[in-house]
């Protein structure tokens, strides 16, 4: 079997690929342009360009990656084979190519390569979920839904067919991706503690969830998209937000995250869901206007989800490939770096004096982290799975 062959016979491999480097080439790029000329696509505003593509372009290759991974797990459905990957990924470039190109094509044929993506990533969900379509499971589909019409409201904008509806779009995907980690990032993290605590002979004081904290977290965090997609009062917002942040907090406080300290690959999972918490209560603060919007929000981004997808990509890479459950050195300093970056980019939006040099400087943390993550988990992508048992 040829490299590319294998990095194209699971989705993890492809997907978690190229989502680390285009961390690493959006980001690169939005940092460059700061300080000298950078071809960014001229008939966008650069900022939704840097935001859509973060979010609808890293945020979706991640999201593809571990749905396709973890459905045929979760349901005992037939993975997904090389040419649906082959096609899905080739999709998802074409729509990066075509935002990219908005100043040459026509805006509603890059609408529609970019909006392909997600549809053909849900229906296949769709399938493999047949087989045991627990609700638990099918409202991602519901979630890659909300996300999808968070990019659609963006290109409404683009396409000057709706008004102020692009700056709304690319809030309501950031919050659809922190509502599909609060579902998400609430089974694995406690999971993945729960799994080691007993690996290690704990039997007792294990991680625990509780359904009536849990249902109002989720809802919360789920709500936090459309409202902001129905302009709801910033009063109504903030509220969700802190609801959701703290609600977020509260469960990750029964997971036992002190277990994990000397454990990167776990530590690593609950440090970004409490930024996640962190983040939406900053949100909830700054929508009653106690600091900085944009602060606030790169917490959510940077250390929250951008946290979370290393986390589990990082992870699953490993596990699924045979290799054992322990981060790479230069992996485990990429779990460091992002946190830092976060903390860094929300101190450009909160202090007007270091804005460009922090701002510089959080940008270098981010792709430094991407790189490292990349160079030790390379030949992951691209080797043969190992006899290694991964558990």
């Amino acid at each position: 079997m040829t490299p590319l062959v294998r990095l194209l016979g699971e989705g993890f491999r492809a997907f978690f690929l190229a989502a680390g480097l285009y961390a690493v080439l959006a980001i690169g790029l939005w940092t460059l342009s700061f300080v000298v000329p950078v071809p960014l696509p001229e008939a966008l505003p650069p900022v939704e360009w840097h935001a859509h593509e973060m979010i609808f372009g890293y945020g979706a290759a991640a999201l593809g990656g571990f749905l396709l991974t973890a459905v045929p797990n979760w349901t005992g459905a037939k993975a997904a084979r090389h040419a649906f990957i082959a096609s899905a990924v080739g999709l998802w470039l074409a729509g990066r190519i075509a935002v990219w190109c908005a100043g040459i094509l026509p805006l509603p044929l890059v609408a529609a390569v970019d909006l392909a993506f997600l549809p053909l990533l849900a229906a296949k969900i769709a399938t493999q979920l047949v087989r045991r379509p627990k609700p638990q499971n099918v409202m991602f589909l519901g979630l890659l839904a909300l996300i999808w019409t968070a990019n659609l409201f963006v290109h409404l904008e683009w396409m000057r067919v709706a008004a102020a509806t692009a700056l709304p779009g690319l809030h309501a995907g950031l919050y659809g991706l922190v509502a599909m980690i609060a579902v998400l990032g609430g089974r694995v993290t406690p999971a993945f503690t729960r799994n080691a605590m007993t690996r290690a002979g704990r039997e007792t004081a294990l991680p625990r969830s509780f359904a009536r904290l849990d249902a109002p977290a989720i809802a919360a965090a789920i709500a936090l998209p459309v409202a902001t997609l129905a302009a709801m009062p910033p009063a109504i917002f903030g509220s969700i937000a802190l609801l959701a942040g703290a609600g977020q907090l509260a469960r990750l406080a029964f997971w036992r995250p002190g277990f994990t300290l000397d454990q990167p690959i776990l530590w690593a999972l609950h440090l970004s869901f409490g930024l996640i918490g962190v983040g939406l209560i900053l949100t909830g603060l700054a929508a009653f206007g106690l600091g900085a919007p944009v602060g606030a929000l790169h917490v959510v981004a940077i250390g929250g989800v951008g946290g979370m997808t290393l986390a589990v990509m990082s992870r699953a890479s490993l596990g699924h490939s045979g290799r054992p459950l322990v981060a790479p050195v230069p992996v485990a300093l990429a779990y460091v770096l992002l946190p830092l970056a976060a903390l860094v980019r929300w101190a450009a939006a909160t202090y007007a004096g270091i804005a460009l040099p922090a701002t510089l400087a959080a940008g270098a943390l981010w792709s430094l982290a991407f790189l490292m993550y990349l160079v030790a988990l390379w030949p992951v992508f691209w080797g043969p799975r190992v006899r290694t048992p991964a558990e």
